[in-house]
């Protein structure tokens, strides 16, 4: 497992000019994953490429997929997006990058990162986001379109396909700039308007509460966003008591103790 900054390079060889202008019809697409199938596309130029996944974390939250595009077709992969989105994205390495420093500025670097099926420890997320699938190999480029948000555009590889070379992860980097600009307009024109107010609020709240875990964040969204607990169980793969554990836990950590109490913290100044 592996990170690391990209460095501008020139490019070598050239890219189909079609294939261009497919990938930059598809930002801002009505089809929501229009955008992720001209990327994979364009990259599978260059190193043969089995899915593409984008995911949006934002403000620290649990990522939210923006889009996918699978050889296979269906609804397999969003399945497997979902998943990952629920239970294991704390255990991705790349964490590293997007939670290494909260509060901290843009940063305009794009950064690739890489993981293998047999670097990933937890079993659960190996079977299900590595076997389940058939992948052997991931690689992520790691993107910020805004201050504590980064964008995670995702090329998997197929067991049947092997590890990413050299030669091919070198492909990719030269691509980079060109798939970053795609992927934070797309999202500049079709992810910022799904934020809505929830995120704003809990960004305020890691304000007041830093300690906060991301299993507590994630009942507080469920509660500012109006859901109960057995909803919010639901949507986090947990039982429903233990969302009220995790509710009870923060509400202790920000000194607190009532469902008005939260949102007034929401809505009050920020902490200094």
């Amino acid at each position: 497992m592996r990170y690391w900054r990209v460095e501008r390079r020139q490019a070598e060889g050239q890219l189909d000019f079609g294939r261009t202008l497919e990938l930059m019809a598809a930002i801002g697409h009505a089809d929501v994953n229009a955008v992720a199938g001209a990327i994979l596309k364009t990259v599978s130029t260059v190193a043969p490429i089995a899915q593409c996944t984008i995911f949006a974390y934002e403000f620290g939250n649990r990522p939210r997929t923006v889009a996918v595009a699978d050889r296979r077709g269906g609804r397999f992969l969003q399945d497997i997006a979902e998943s990952y989105a629920r239970h294991y994205y704390a255990l991705d390495g790349n964490q590293r990058v997007i939670a290494a420093a909260p509060g901290r500025k843009l940063d305009p670097a794009i950064v690739l990162h890489q993981q293998a099926s047999d670097e990933i420890d937890h079993p659960g997320y190996r079977a299900t986001c590595y076997q389940k699938p058939n992948v052997s190999d991931r690689l992520s480029l790691l993107v910020q379109p805004a201050g504590e948000i980064w964008l995670s555009v995702n090329f998997y590889r197929d067991s049947s396909q092997g590890q990413f070379q050299p030669g091919e992860i070198a492909a990719v980097e030269t691509l980079s700039p060109l798939l970053a600009y795609a992927a934070k307009h797309h999202y500049s024109l079709k992810g910022q308007p799904a934020l809505g107010v929830s995120p704003m609020m809990l960004a305020r709240l890691r304000q007041h509460g830093p300690q906060l875990s991301k299993r507590e964040l994630d009942v507080l969204r469920g509660v500012l966003e109006g859901l109960t607990a057995v909803e919010i169980a639901e949507s986090m793969g947990v039982q429903p008591s233990s969302v009220i554990t995790y509710q009870k836990r923060a509400y202790k950590r920000l000194g607190i103790s009532s469902q008005r109490q939260l949102f007034a913290l929401c809505l009050g100044p920020p902490a200094i």
